[in-house]
């Protein structure tokens, strides 16, 4: 099953980063959170990907293209310009970089995917959302409820401590970055239904796919939730960025199935 990643934004929120590259190029512990991303898709088999590129999109194509020279041994015969690899570290992955436009939204990137999709169910995610997630149980559930459109349904951490007072001010109840436990939203991690195109007709280019195409499979009672409880966590801003470094550099990382 091949693996759909949206890798084309702008990245504003973390400009600090995303001046020289593309967001899904910035580094958490020496490699890019791409990388990770892949590698948690790798781990549950699934290692063919299409990457929809748009700012910056060269510097994901390097990558990739120089990914076996920068983590194989050389020697290299200068006379002749040979190059004999040898203790290649490298991925099995198979990835397909598909240049769908700096300024296209994400149903546009989406629908210019779909010739290197063909007829099959496939995943759908975003290039900067690490979670914890069990791929395979993902996909059975899919397979189970047989909609068109699977989407993983996540609650965020609250940013600040929550009170329950007293009239007179007494502190009944005291609780520290609690998850907000009445409200569930989208988590990406996507398993589609060649059928979704079918909502992707007409001129997408400025259109979210998080908009109308998901507002009207839902309409149609054809969106399924997956509920996922575990660690989810997207780098939207700089200190996303700092916690997550923080995680792997303490061996906390809770994506790291690898």
């Amino acid at each position: 099953m091949k693996v759909v990643i949206f890798a084309g934004g702008l990245g504003t929120r973390i400009s600090e980063e995303t001046d020289v590259r593309p967001k899904p190029m910035v580094e958490i512990g020496g490699m890019p959170i791409l990388w990770h991303i892949m590698k948690h898709y790798q781990f549950h088999g699934f290692n063919e990907f299409i990457i929809c590129l748009g700012y910056k999109g060269y510097v994901i194509k390097e990558y990739f293209m120089n990914y076996f020279l920068h983590n194989s041994d050389l020697t290299i015969n200068l006379a002749n310009n040979q190059v004999e690899f040898h203790n290649s570290n490298s991925e099995n992955f198979k990835v397909t970089l598909v240049e769908t436009g700096i300024n296209t939204k994400t149903a546009g990137r989406l629908k210019q995917v779909q010739p290197y999709i063909g007829n099959e169910d496939f995943m759908l995610t975003y290039g900067d959302g690490l979670c914890d997630i069990d791929l395979k149980q993902l996909l059975q559930y899919h397979k189970t409820h047989q909609k068109i459109a699977t989407v993983t349904a996540i609650q965020l951490e609250a940013r600040f401590g929550g009170m329950t007072l007293a009239d007179d001010g007494e502190v009944n109840s005291f609780k520290e970055k609690a998850k907000d436990e009445g409200k569930w939203i989208n988590g990406g991690y996507f398993i589609l239904k060649p059928e979704v195109f079918k909502y992707l007709e007409g001129d997408m280019s400025q259109m979210m796919w998080e908009d109308e195409p998901l507002e009207k499979l839902t309409g149609n009672n054809q969106l399924q939730a997956y509920k996922h409880e575990g660690f989810w966590k997207c780098m939207d801003a700089l200190r996303d960025k700092i916690d997550l470094e923080n995680l792997w550099q303490t061996g906390q990382a809770k994506w790291k199935k690898w």
